[in-house]
């Protein structure tokens, strides 16, 4: 089993590739990794990063990767560094991506409500013709409303499933994470999905109060190591969505600035540890 993960590298902030290849790999598949851009820091809560786009290396790069005849069972692609890289995405899944493989989308755009630097209403648009080239995709809820012309504001519990029923039209197994939902006086989130009978599904963990950088990465890296497994989707939200959870909880106890990404590594045991109970059920 082989995954390619396209995203960038935001070297100090946990996330994106730094998230990606250690979480995938340790789930017990080959990781390769594509960098779509490099930066100094992730854009979230830092002022004054390097950012360099990496769209001229990518061309070379796949062609040399032809070269050698690799193939991928899963493809998985994350934060673009220009408008111009979704149409190299569409192009690598066709050149690389093994027949019947999965190509997984996160349209890495934005985060409450508004989105990141670089990116306008010109990107969205070209990201919604790259989720329609997808089997999955893990919009968080900010990018689930531009994906579907939703107006941020309007979207609440009750319409979490309609939202996803028009993400439906880009692609045939979306998602929703960061959804906050009520339960017994309690919020929780929630991510919204479609499972492997295309039944909406839901699956709710605790809240835990902060913004938190590279929560999205680790949930799709985490989602993509139990797919690669063979895992069921189901289980494989469950198991992805605890890990995050605990991985944020985790964070909180420790303290630690919250833009310096997730404190995931002393929760890895555990989800290697879930991840190899339902390989063995399933």
């Amino acid at each position: 089993m082989r995954v390619l993960a396209i995203n960038d590298i935001s070297c100090v902030g946990k996330c994106s590739l730094t998230v990606a290849l250690p979480i995938i790999s340790a789930s017990g598949v080959t990781c390769d990794i594509l960098p779509t851009a490099i930066l100094s820091t992730h854009t979230g809560g830092f002022k004054g990063y390097t950012f360099r786009d990496l769209s001229e290396d990518i061309p070379a790069i796949t062609e040399h990767w032809k070269s050698l005849s690799l193939r991928y069972d899963i493809i998985i692609s994350g934060y673009l560094g220009s408008i111009h890289q979704i149409e190299m995405v569409k192009n690598i899944k066709k050149e690389l991506l093994k027949e019947g493989g999965l190509m997984i989308v996160d349209p890495a755009m934005g985060d409450n409500g508004i989105l990141y630097s670089h990116f306008d209403q010109k990107f969205v648009e070209e990201m919604k013709g790259l989720c329609r080239t997808a089997d999955i995709i893990v919009p968080n809820l900010t990018e689930a409303c531009f994906l579907t012309d939703t107006p941020y504001s309007k979207a609440t519990e009750q319409s979490y499933p309609a939202i996803l029923e028009k993400l439906k039209a880009l692609c045939p197994r979306p998602s929703i994470t960061g959804c906050d939902v009520t339960a017994n006086g309690k919020t929780e989130s929630c991510v919204f999905y479609t499972n492997d009978a295309g039944k909406i599904q839901s699956y709710a963990t605790e809240k835990i109060e902060g913004a938190f950088h590279g929560a999205g990465d680790v949930y799709a890296s985490a989602l993509v190591g139990c797919l690669a497994r063979g895992v069921k989707t189901d289980t494989a939200v469950r198991i992805a969505a605890e890990f995050t959870t605990n991985s944020i909880r985790q964070t909180a106890l420790d303290k630690t600035e919250a833009r310096y990404g997730l404190n995931s590594e002393s929760q890895m045991f555990a989800y290697l540890s879930a991840l190899d109970k339902a390989c063995k059920e399933e």
